[in-house]
């Protein structure tokens, strides 16, 4: 069995807070033998926004031909999605927006045209997750990015149920989350749960 695990870094800034977060949980997946992971920085994906047109409601795919058309069967393919990004002005950062905006097609497919976007023996049994760092120290910092990354697994088919969240707040500058107290823990717990309850799921 193996198990396929698509991340996306959603951050311009590389190597910064919520990209830190993201590696944690993918060190801790790549333990297992069994776990084949493709990392994704969104600042070399060359994904253009939707440009709104709608032709995917008739075409059932997009007429922008760009790194689209590599992620696209990834994410079909994919049997646990994760997406990082940092919280700019209280929302999801501007290239994993675009990434989340482009699912328009998966929403065309599933919505308008009525067609499958995953096999139907694959539906419940992918998982997502959503990391991310802010700032702040707000509590409510997070609330504006929440229902963009739910639209994003939702039309993908993966379950509300099935999206977990680590989120943390009060890191600003690059490589504080290194010092925050149970961030890289928690990530780490994390992963190896994620690989835990999907091989649940496809031996079930």
């Amino acid at each position: 069995m193996t198990i396929k695990v698509l991340a996306f870094a959603g951050s311009p800034r590389r190597h910064g807070n919520s990209e830190t977060l993201l590696d944690w949980v993918l060190g801790s997946m790549a333990e297992d033998p069994e776990v084949a992971i493709e990392k994704v920085p969104l600042t070399e994906a060359n994904i253009n926004i939707c440009r709104g047109c709608n032709a995917c409601e008739k075409l059932n795919k997009c007429v922008q031909r760009d790194g689209m058309d590599i992620y696209h069967d990834k994410i079909i393919e994919a049997d646990i999605i994760l997406l990082s990004s940092p919280i700019f002005c209280m929302g999801i950062a501007a290239l994993p927006k675009a990434l989340i905006d482009r699912m328009q097609v998966f929403r065309s497919r599933k919505f308008v045209l009525k067609l499958p976007v995953v096999p139907p023996e694959r539906r419940g049994k992918r998982l997502g997750a959503f990391l991310a760092s802010a700032g702040q120290d707000w509590p409510y910092v997070f609330d504006a990015a929440i229902p963009s990354v739910k639209c994003f697994y939702h039309v993908i088919d993966i379950r509300d149920a099935d999206i977990s969240y680590l989120m943390i707040n009060h890191v600003d500058e690059k490589g504080a989350i290194e010092r925050h107290p149970t961030a890289k823990a928690d990530a780490m717990k994390l992963g190896k749960d994620m690989i835990a309850e999907l091989k649940k799921r496809l031996l079930a």
